[in-house]
């Protein structure tokens, strides 16, 4: 998911009835559009279930820099009794003795998001949901422009073409912003093949990752795409909200976002596109769960939330705000995701992305977020024009071979 930065958000509510018997678990998670969803679930969903177990919530959101918030109140002792943890840094917190073992029944959640919240055998995050990437395009813009919608038929050549036809008939609106970030590549490098790591363990940058880099670092130079920060905004979903550009690269959680900025959107969702050598797709996992403080003082009661938050009536509740996909494999063929509502649309097609060709988690191992630091470098001076690709990759090979040596 996408994390903005901002200020800790001073919203608390409480939840429950109060009782000197109860127990107060104090949960946090991300601020902006999050917050509206965890509040509606806790009075909506589970007031009366957890009224039931006589524990009380108090819910504290940040608008920030969550994860260092997270880690700062764990090394602090100052951290909420449950919160969550994305894939890509779990690890650390769970190889630290941070976090407490959540639950034994893992049967009801999609096995490919246990992974990276298992550690030592374990299960010390409770899946929350997942989001995949896919194609969001304003239907309107492309029809202004005489040009055909992307499709779920497009290769990374057919889509580049459109967006290119779209920047040429309307100067003003650019194809696609992107950002120089494994995040959004990573899909493009997947599809060709490409592994993260190799059967030693190794990142090893080989020609398919040589081909997915140069088409994405030559989006810019094309005519298909400009660089987000260039267009000012962060992330690909600001410019298409913005209707600077006629694309996003994006999981559901663009759908909050342009709820509130751009309702009137004729939005259009397909899938990414295929390589066109490999004629595959490549898609990235991205996952949270609801992790336990180990040092909590009322950890079971934490635990039990943790389990309301991701029971399937709970998930059915958040699936339907359009937010992202629930983790329950039981809500797969949910009636809702088969609706012809833009949002059901969306939601369907980040679901399909789950079973696309070549799909890895947002997870790099003991390695964690820093794995990505040398691939992000490269793109980001490429695409600026600051080096070119054989000197970009190479410095990110070394420096791969440096963070991985053994």
């Amino acid at each position: 998911m996408l994390f903005r930065p901002g200020a800790l958000v001073a919203a608390t509510m409480l939840f429950g009835l109060p009782a000197s018997a109860e127990e107060i678990v104090r949960i946090s998670g991300w601020g902006g559009s999050e917050v509206a969803i965890v509040n509606g679930l806790l009075t909506n969903v589970l007031a009366e279930k957890l009224a039931e177990e006589g524990i009380r919530v108090k819910y504290e959101p940040v608008d920030g820099d969550y994860s260092q918030f997270i880690i700062n109140g764990l090394s602090a002792g100052t951290a909420p009794d449950l919160f969550y943890v994305d894939t890509f840094w779990a690890r650390s917190v769970f190889s630290a003795g941070q976090a407490a073992p959540v639950t034994n029944d893992v049967s009801g959640f999609a096995a490919n998001l246990l992974t990276a919240f298992t550690y030592d055998g374990k299960l010390y995050s409770t899946p929350k949901d997942f989001n995949t990437l896919a194609i969001h395009f304003n239907k309107d813009i492309f029809d202004d422009a005489g040009v055909g919608y992307p499709s779920d038929d497009d290769t990374w050549t057919t889509l580049q073409e459109k967006l290119v036809a779209v920047n040429k008939s309307l100067p003003e609106v650019d194809g696609l912003c992107v950002v120089p970030e494994y995040a959004r590549f990573g899909a493009f490098a997947l599809s060709t093949g490409w592994s993260p790591f190799d059967a030693r363990g190794k990142t090893v940058l080989d020609k398919r990752f040589r081909r997915a880099f140069d088409f994405y670092t030559g989006l810019v130079k094309s005519g298909a795409a400009v660089m987000a920060a260039d267009a000012g905004h962060s992330w690909t979903g600001g410019c298409l909200a913005s209707e600077r550009a006629a694309v996003a690269i994006e999981g559901a959680w663009i759908l909050s976002a342009l709820r509130d900025s751009a309702p009137n959107m004729n939005l259009g969702t397909v899938r990414m596109p295929k390589d066109p050598e490999s004629s595959k797709r490549g898609n990235i996992v991205f996952s949270v769960g609801w992790t336990v403080n180990a040092a909590s003082k009322v950890s079971k009661a934490a635990a039990k939330v943790a389990e309301l938050l991701t029971t399937e009536e709970a998930q059915q509740w958040v699936l339907e705000q359009g937010l992202a996909l629930p983790s329950r494999t039981s809500l797969n063929d949910n009636p809702w995701l088969r609706g012809g509502q833009p949002e059901q649309i969306a939601s369907r097609v980040v679901l399909e992305g789950l079973s696309d060709d070549h799909v890895m988690p947002y997870f790099f191992g003991d390695v964690g977020g820093s794995w990505m630091q040398p691939i992000n470098a490269a793109l980001n001076s490429v695409i600026l024009g600051e080096e070119d690709a054989n000197t970009a990759l190479l410095s990110a090979q070394s420096a791969f071979d440096r963070m991985l040596a053994k």
